[in-house]
């Protein structure tokens, strides 16, 4: 069955670093790759009453640079992408990237957003671009696979996925995870964090659900001890070398929300790796 993936981009090296690793990640799958480009006309906040329309010279003109960019994207991808599997379409739309991209996951019926931690600043004080944490929380009908900049593209051998098993995680929570292990032929480490106690009843029975959610695949258990999460969570896949972190953005898991401020520090300091973002299907 086709997927369907989109690939926000602004044209800068690390966008075009996550559309490589896109492609390279699903290069024996069918896809249809969707290259999007929200571009806003300078001088005109989004908010306001005054927006550009067609046939302003303001708008025509962020317009054309758009269109332009995607175009060079497009030959770029062509010159080195030989893959009849793969189709590329490239959208702009006047908008910003939030709203753009929830507007084509809806009509176009995404199931992946692929796209690099940080956009064309770069600047080293922005650990993961705002874009990049924006998206990965707001956007809750897609899964957002967010690519550092600094990485090449290599299989991913292994995946680490933190739980505290406090939380009873349904199986189609878990389908993209269990997708992406399959097409890339990954082992998914379960890493639980101990505060010290043994594991309750209901942690047992979570636990339980998720030997029979991953049972077609290679996993294995893992628990370490007397170290907070974020420290914990780093130094293991540190120590393995291992190639992508997934979590589910529950807004009451361990976590608190992953996505504040520390834990996306936290990761983007010392995490070179892709990380997944999937969601609770319950919010």
């Amino acid at each position: 069955m086709k997927k369907k993936i989109l690939l926000p981009t602004d044209f800068s090296k690390n966008a075009w670093n996550a559309i490589s690793y896109a492609i390279e990640l699903y290069k024996n799958e069918v896809c249809d790759f969707y290259l999007l480009n929200a571009f806003q006309a300078s001088g005109y906040a989004m908010e306001s009453m005054m927006v550009p329309e067609p046939g302003e010279k303001i708008f025509d003109k962020a317009k054309a640079v758009s269109e332009k960019g995607l175009s060079k994207t497009l030959e770029r991808i062509s010159m080195k992408e030989e893959n009849t599997k793969h189709k590329f379409f490239a959208v702009s739309k006047f908008n910003n990237l939030l709203d753009a991209i929830k507007d084509i996951v809806d009509k176009m019926d995404i199931e992946m957003i692929i796209m690099g931690t940080k956009g064309a600043t770069n600047a080293s004080s922005i650990i993961y671009g705002s874009n990049a944490i924006l998206v990965m929380e707001k956007e809750r009908n897609c899964p957002v696979l967010a690519i550092p900049g600094e990485i090449t593209y290599q299989e991913p051998k292994e995946i680490v996925f933190p739980t505290d098993f406090k939380t009873r995680i349904k199986r189609r929570e878990l389908h993209y995870l269990i997708e992406l292990a399959r097409i890339s032929n990954a082992a998914i480490r379960i890493l639980h964090i101990s505060e010290g106690d043994a594991l309750s009843k209901e942690q047992e029975a979570n636990k339980k659900l998720l030997k029979e959610y991953f049972d077609s695949l290679q996993y294995t258990f893992h628990t370490l001890h007397n170290i907070g999460v974020k420290e914990g969570l780093n130094a293991f896949v540190e120590s393995r070398e291992s190639d992508m972190i997934t979590f589910i953005n529950k807004k009451h898991s361990f976590f608190g929300s992953i996505l504040s401020q520390p834990m996306v520090k936290n990761l983007g300091n010392h995490a070179k790796v892709p990380v997944l973002a999937l969601h609770d299907l319950r919010n």
